[in-house]
């Protein structure tokens, strides 16, 4: 009786396997294509950011690579999910991501604002290391401009303060050309 129930267990098992099989065949083939396809579009995307931003820090290109990388990963891993016939895991993955990423945007608005303030003083001709600026009731030399905050020499301190706050507010001193 236990044998019989084996063999049947078995029996079962082998025979889903077997109806599995082209499934799975089909999956890895267009994983392997994404995967071709998410490396084509990186490379293009690597020497267009080279050719456009080759001057910048190398910070830049490769955050947004990066960027660009997880979100082709990601579309490819639920894709993936989909051909295999997990439509449901993939969906709810999908979902759970974006409340995810909604949190994390929200928690790091901050420091989002201050990259972006910081990509547009970087390529600002007016905003340059050594420049005297006042930004607010502060007047000081800039010293360096990171992607999220700038230095200042004041007196014979450093003053640190955040991009978003400086690009709204600068004003470039000593330069009436």
């Amino acid at each position: 009786m236990q044998s019989n129930v084996l063999v049947r267990a078995l029996d079962e098992f082998v025979r889903r396997l077997v109806e599995a099989v082209p499934t799975l065949v089909v999956g890895i083939v267009f994983l392997a294509l994404a995967a071709i396809l998410v490396k084509l579009v990186l490379a293009v995307l690597e020497t267009t950011l080279e050719r456009t931003m080759g001057g910048e820090s190398p910070v830049y290109r490769q955050f947004l690579t990066t960027v660009v990388a997880v979100f082709l990963w990601f579309g490819v891993g639920l894709s993936t999910l989909s051909v295999v016939g997990l439509e449901g895991i993939a969906a709810s993955l999908g979902t759970a991501a974006g409340f995810v990423a909604l949190g994390v945007s929200y928690a790091t608005s901050d420091m989002i604002a201050d990259a972006v303030a910081g990509v547009y003083l970087l390529r600002d001709p007016d905003f340059e290391a050594g420049d005297t600026v006042r930004v607010g009731d502060m007047e000081g030399v800039v010293r360096s401009i990171e992607l999220r905050k700038t230095r200042f020499a004041v007196d014979d301190d450093t003053v640190v303060r955040g991009n978003a706050d400086i690009e709204a507010r600068w004003t470039k001193l000593g330069d009436e050309a």
